[in-house]
């Protein structure tokens, strides 16, 4: 099939793989951008099969907490200047405290809560008419925790990552430096227990391959993977990193050390995930000139 030079962009984003290597990949894939990406792995090309960062909304990230109950949401906007404006941060201010007050289900259901006789929602577009950009709630999370527990919360950038944590413990102080660790290394799970069995045999079989791709002799490619496997899980368990504040200790130690455990945390980054608009100045005068 023929392979779209965005679609060997897209590998090539995800992968740090060179453009030739991606279309090679993808024509092995039959345009499969996973199956092409974990072919790359294989060969030892790609380092990581993450996903590529296309931040793309503008907006903020927030956390408020009341008592045993907090709540994390981004709210996007379309351009930056409308995420400094005060306007916008009040509105978020106001949404907090409603999802932390009525506690919704999801975005739709709060979208219809009642706000002084109006609905959110109508809240939201009245902001819109003001303000001049597009406005939308875009996700939260209400946690709760115990009385002996502790919430964590921790703001990177003004609002660009936000992160909400909950110890089972009193330590508010070490509750808000996990939080602080989330948002600089950005696990995926709290230990191993949460990873799926299926993600663990992908992974396997990605760097058996990869084992057998480089040559190693198959007695010792079995050990070779288990000891790639638990790198693996370290990067993307929370307990099993190195504590960013002392990397000389694993997390799970800074942490039984003082009678702590981790039981969650919730980490937003503004824009993670959407697809960016692609803007090309020199087309667009090109495109009026011929109006």
């Amino acid at each position: 099939m023929a392979i779209s030079a965005k679609l060997v962009k897209e590998l090539r984003e995800k992968t740090g793989a060179g453009m030739m290597d991606c279309k090679k990949a993808l024509t092995e894939a039959d345009g499969d951008l996973d199956k092409a990406a974990d072919l790359l792995r294989e060969k030892g090309i790609a380092k990581a099969a993450k996903k590529a960062d296309r931040v793309a909304a503008e907006g903020l990230a927030k956390t408020k907490i009341e008592g045993n109950v907090a709540v994390i949401a981004e709210v996007n906007s379309e351009t930056d200047f409308v995420a400094k404006n005060e306007q916008f941060t009040s509105l978020i201010d106001d949404i907090l405290s409603l999802l932390i007050k009525e506690k919704p289900a999801n975005v739709e259901a709060a979208l219809e809560l009642n706000v002084d006789g109006t609905t959110l929602a109508e809240k939201i577009n009245s902001a819109v008419a003001k303000i001049g950009e597009k406005i939308s709630l875009r996700r939260f999370e209400v946690l709760e925790k115990a009385d002996g527990d502790s919430f964590g919360e921790y703001i990177h950038m003004g609002g660009r990552i936000a992160v909400l944590s909950v110890l089972k413990g009193n330590d508010d102080e070490a509750a808000r430096d996990i939080a602080m660790h989330v948002a600089a290394i950005n696990p995926k799970y709290v230990n191993k227990d949460q990873v799926e069995a299926s993600e663990l045999e992908h992974e396997k079989e990605v760097l058996t391959q990869q084992a057998l791709n480089e040559g190693k002799p198959e007695k010792i490619v079995e050990k070779m993977v288990q000891g790639r496997l638990n790198k693996f899980l370290e990067d993307i368990c929370l307990v099993e990193q190195d504590f960013v504040k002392d990397p000389d200790q694993k997390v799970k130690q800074y942490l039984s050390g003082k009678g702590l455990e981790v039981e969650t945390f919730v980490r937003y980054e503004v824009g993670e995930g959407m697809e960016k608009r692609q803007e090309n100045f020199a087309e667009e005068v090109q495109a009026q000139m011929k109006k």
